[in-house]
């Protein structure tokens, strides 16, 4: 099966990546999908859920010795 050559629309609005701009489009018939993460990444950036979760979580560590916070531990 050939991969479609018809242009489909970039899907706007992803972060950079390492100073490297990200070009989201669904015309890779053969190729992976596993670029749905950039998009997940993107919305939780915007929208802040990690950091809104984590505020709602008491957090029984003693703070002195905590390396990742709860955002950073939902967020992975």
């Amino acid at each position: 099966m050939l991969a479609s050559v018809a242009n489909t629309p970039i899907l706007p609005g992803l972060s950079p990546v390492a100073g490297k701009s990200i070009e989201a489009r669904f015309d890779g018939d053969l190729l992976s999908s596993d670029g749905g993460l950039l998009g997940l990444r993107a919305i939780e950036q915007r929208l802040g859920i990690a950091s809104r979760l984590a505020a709602c979580i008491d957090d029984p560590r003693a703070p002195g010795r905590v390396i990742h916070g709860l955002d950073e531990i939902i967020r992975f």
